[in-house]
C-alpha cells in the first residue's frame, strides 16, 4: 500500500506543478519488489528430464535441499507431448485419492508421498504408455519450502521424458523390478499386471535393492514368485490399516463384494493375495508402517486354499496389529515376524519352522497375543517347528494365543522345541469370554489344541508348566511320540501331499 501511495502522489503533483520538473524518488521510496519464490530444482529429478526408454509405471521424484511440505491447493499434470492432452492430474486439495490395483477397484492411496527431501509422485496404475514422451506442470504451491511456497513447474520442455517403445516380452520366465528404472518395471504391482489372467506359468518377479512404496494385490494369478535382491534392504511398505482402506465385510462374512467369486478381502495389507496357488514370497521386506493405535494393520494377507502352496521364507515382516494374516495352506521358514496384538492370524493351515516371532508390547499395556488361530474342524491350525517367541526389551507376560472357544472350538496352535523368553507370560494362554475379553475359561475347550513339546529357555532349560492355564496341555516323550512326530512334518500337517521344498533363487 506505500508503494502505490508513493506514486500516485508524485504523478499527481507532476500533473499540477507541471512547470517544476519532477523529482526522482528517494533511494527509500523506491516500490520494494516481491521476493521471488523458491524454484522446483530438477537437477535430483527422475526420471531426468530429456530421459529416454523410461518405464511406464515408473514413479516421479523430486529432490529437494531440504525437506518439502506438501501444499493444500495446486495441480500436479503429466501431459502428452505429441497434442498437450492432460493424461493424469493429482490435485492436492486432497492428500488421498482413489486407483484399482490388481484389477480391484477403489483402493485408497496416496498420490503424492514425501520422505525426507524426496517427494515421490504416484501416476495412476497404467496410465502411461510406452512409446510416448510426457511433460509434467506443477502449480505453485503444491510445494512448500517451509511456509514459503515453491514457483510453478509451467514450461512443457522443462522436466519432459520418453518411455520406452516397448513393454518387455510377454512370457517370459523372469522379469526384473528396479527402483532405479534400469529393470523391465520400476514397481512390484506394474510386474504383476503384467502376468496375465490365469496365469499358471513360474513366473520369477526379480527385486532390486530399494524402497518400493505401494500397495500390491495379486488374484487369480498362480506360480508367481516374488524373490528379493537382499532381505534387508528389498523393502516394500506403506501406512495402510482398517481405518484408511475399511472394508465391513471380511473372509469369513457372507456380506460385501466377492472377488471372482471366492470370498471378500480385507484392504488394509500392503501385499494382498487372493486365491493365487503356488506362490513364492522370499528374501524381501514387507512393513506396514501405521503407527502404534492405528488400527488393524497386516504387512501380508493371503487368502488361499486348502491346496495354496504358499511358500514365505527368509522375510522381514513388520507391523503392529494383525502383521501376517494366511487363509489356507502356508509353510513359513527362516522368518522374522514382529506385532504386538493377534499378530499371526487366520485359518491355516501354516507351518512355522525357524521362525523368530517379536512382540513389540506387553499385554498389561495393550494385549499382547502372538496368535488368533480360527482353523475349522477339516484342517490344522498354525503349527511352530523350533520357532523363538520373544519381545522387545522390557516386554513381559504376553499370551502365546487367545480364543473365543464358543466361536472358534477348535482353534489349535501347536509348539515344538520352542524358546520362549520372558516376553510370554506363566499362563502361556489366554481364553475369551463371548462377547467379553476377559480372562478364565469359557465354554467347551476339550477340542482346543493349545499343545506345547519341550518349550525352554535360551539355553535349553525347559519352561515351568505349573501356571498354564486349564486345558493347554504339554505334550510329553514317549506317550505322546507319534503325536510329536506328526507335528513335526509339515507335510502332515499341511496336507494334500504337499512337501515343502526349499526355494532357489
Amino acid at each position: 500500500m506505500t508503494t502505490l501511495m508513493l506514486a500516485f502522489r508524485t504523478s499527481c503533483a507532476c500533473a499540477v506543478l507541471s512547470v517544476l520538473p519532477c523529482l526522482p524518488l528517494r533511494a527509500t521510496d523506491q516500490p520494494t519488489a516481491l521476493p521471488a519464490k523458491p524454484a522446483i530444482g530438477l537437477a535430483g529429478a527422475f526420471p531426468a528430464p530429456g530421459a529416454v526408454n523410461v518405464c511406464p509405471d515408473t514413479p516421479l521424484r523430486l529432490t529437494f535441499d531440504s525437506p518439502p511440505v506438501l501444499g493444500t491447493a495446486g495441480k500436479i499434470q503429466i501431459h502428452d507431448a505429441a497434442d498437450d492432452r492432460v493424461v493424469e492430474t493429482i490435485d492436492v486439495i486432497s492428500p488421498t485419492a482413489l486407483k484399482t490395483i490388481g484389477g480391484y477397484p477403489n483402493f485408497k492411496y496416496y498420490p503424492v508421498i514425501i520422505t525426507g527431501n524426496v517427494a515421490a509422485i504416484y501416476p495412476l496404475n497404467g496410465e502411461l504408455a510406452c512409446g510416448k514422451t510426457y511433460y509434467v506442470t506443477i502449480d505453485a504451491g503444491v510445494f512448500k519450502n517451509g511456509t514459503d511456497d515453491y514457483a510453478s513447474l509451467d514450461q512443457a520442455a522443462a522436466w519432459r521424458f520418453t518411455t520406452r517403445s516397448a513393454p518387455p516380452a510377454a512370457g517370459a520366465e523372469k522379469y526384473t523390478v528396479a527402483a532405479d528404472g534400469t529393470g523391465d518395471f520400476c514397481t512390484v504391482q506394474g510386474a504383476l499386471d503384467f502376468v496375465p489372467e490365469g496365469n499358471t506359468k513360474p513366473v520369477t518377479i526379480f527385486i532390486r535393492k530399494g524402497v518400493y512404496n505401494e500397495l500390491i494385490f495379486l488374484v487369480g494369478k498362480d506360480d508367481i514368485r516374488l524373490i528379493g535382491e537382499d532381505r534387508k534392504q528389498t523393502v516394500i511398505a506403506y501406512a495402510n490399516n482398517d481405518k484408511f482402506n475399511h472394508n465391513s465385510a471380511n473372509p469369513y462374512s457372507s456380506g460385501g463384494s466377492p472377488v471372482m467369486g471366492k470370498g471378500n478381502i480385507y484392504r488394509r495389507g500392503v501385499l494382498l493375495a487372493h486365491y493365487v496357488k503356488n506362490l513364492v514370497l522370499a528374501n524381501l521386506t514387507v512393513r506396514n508402517t501405521t503407527p502404534h493405535g492405528g488400527s488393524q494393520a497386516e504387512a501380508v494377507i493371503l487368502n488361499g486354499s486348502p491346496e495354496a502352496r504358499a511358500y514365505l521364507t527368509d522375510l522381514d515382516l513388520s507391523s503392529y496389529q494383525d502383521t501376517l494374516q494366511i487363509n489356507g495352506q502356508a509353510y513359513v521358514s527362516n522368518c522374522y515376524i514382529e506385532g504386538d496384538v493377534d499378530f499371526m492370524w487366520g485359518t491355516g493351515p501354516c507351518f512355522f519352522e525357524n521362525c523368530i516371532c517379536r512382540s513389540l508390547n506387553s499385554t498389561v499395556a495393550k494385549g499382547g497375543y502372538y496368535t488368533q488361530i480360527r482353523n475349522p474342524p477339516a484342517s490344522h491350525g498354525y503349527v511352530y517347528l523350533h520357532c523363538t517367541f520373544d519381545g522387545a526389551p522390557g516386554v513381559t507376560g504376553n499370551f502365546l494365543s487367545r480364543i473365543q472357544p464358543v466361536r472358534f472350538p477348535e482353534s489349535e496352535v501347536v509348539l515344538l522345541d520352542c524358546v520362549l523368553t520372558d516376553a510370554v507370560g506363566g499362563l502361556g494362554w489366554f481364553y475369551q469370554k463371548n462377547p467379553d475379553k476377559e480372562e478364565g475359561v469359557v465354554g467347551d475347550v476339550s477340542r482346543l489344541h493349545f499343545w506345547e513339546y519341550h518349550s525352554h529357555d535360551a539355553s535349553g532349560k525347559p519352561i515351568e508348566m505349573k501356571q498354564r492355564i486349564t486345558g493347554a496341555r504339554e505334550l510329553r516323550q514317549p506317550d505322546d511320540a507319534a503325536l510329536i512326530a506328526n507335528y513335526s512334518d509339515p507335510t502332515w500337517v499341511l496336507g494334500h501331499g504337499w512337501k515343502p521344498k526349499p526355494v532357489q533363487p
